[in-house]
């Protein structure tokens, strides 16, 4: 006789850390990780976590993968679930283009998850910064916002996770050439911050659907607002302001 078994509709997860990154909002950051091979980044463990058994091997590997949570994005309905809808419109088609939420990495999901591909560069057993005492793993590329809750990290597997022949669809089609960035001698910034901001800045961080060259556009990065405008395939840096 077969017994019936039911699985659970909600699983809970544990915030087992949070990134440490030089972005306080979501304006600015990178689209995907791994483009910004400047950018630095930390995981911070929450105390339970706070083990340095759980990161032994680790530093075998060149490369991690992180799964956390769109916190920012959110949609609770009148039952506290997350709204979600079949359809979104991937800001690299300009916003005027609707897909299945499940060919596109839009932050609006039914759960709303992320996973992330970064480069470990730096693991410190102990880490003692302020109120916080325990390991913490440096990386680059990350695309996460300051605080941003991770739920796990696995090491990358490039026998099984690198795919060559794979297949981008239109998010290969849509992929925008550099910018040329130019700041001007008045503008100075933390030197070693610059080339980050560089390649930031390169990518073109303005949402798909502005292109306004009038428009100074701002955003906030490593304690600095950054202004800037782009006409055609130049990126002018205004001003930099310390916050």
């Amino acid at each position: 006789m077969n017994e019936s078994f039911e699985t659970p509709s909600v699983y809970p997860f544990k915030v087992i850390g949070k990134i440490k990154s030089d972005f306080p909002d979501k304006f600015g950051i990178p689209r995907q990780s791994g483009l910004l091979k400047n950018l630095r980044s930390a995981i911070r463990f929450e105390p339970e976590f706070r083990v340095a058994d759980a990161l032994r091997g680790l530093e075998g590997f060149s490369h991690l993968w992180i799964l956390w949570i769109f916190s920012e994005n959110v949609r609770p309905d009148e039952n506290g679930n997350n709204r979600w809808s079949p359809t979104v419109r991937p800001p690299r088609l300009g916003g005027n283009k609707r897909l299945g939420v499940f060919a596109t990495r839009s932050s609006f999901r039914p759960n709303p998850l992320a996973m992330s591909c970064v480069k470990i560069e730096e693991i410190h057993l102990n880490t003692v910064d302020g109120d916080y005492n325990g390991p913490e793993i440096v990386v680059s590329g990350a695309d996460l916002m300051d605080g941003t809750p991770i739920v796990d990290i696995k090491p990358y597997l490039p026998y099984a996770d690198s795919q060559p022949d794979a297949l981008g669809g239109f998010a290969e089609k849509a992929r925008e050439k550099s910018l040329q960035v130019v700041f001007p001698e008045a503008v100075k910034f933390p030197p070693e911050k610059l080339d980050a901001l560089i390649e930031l800045l390169s990518e073109d961080p303005r949402p798909a659907y502005q292109r306004d060259p009038e428009r100074v556009y701002g955003f906030k990065f490593a304690g600095f607002e950054v202004k800037f405008q782009v006409v055609g395939d130049v990126l002018t840096v205004t001003d930099l302001i310390r916050l």
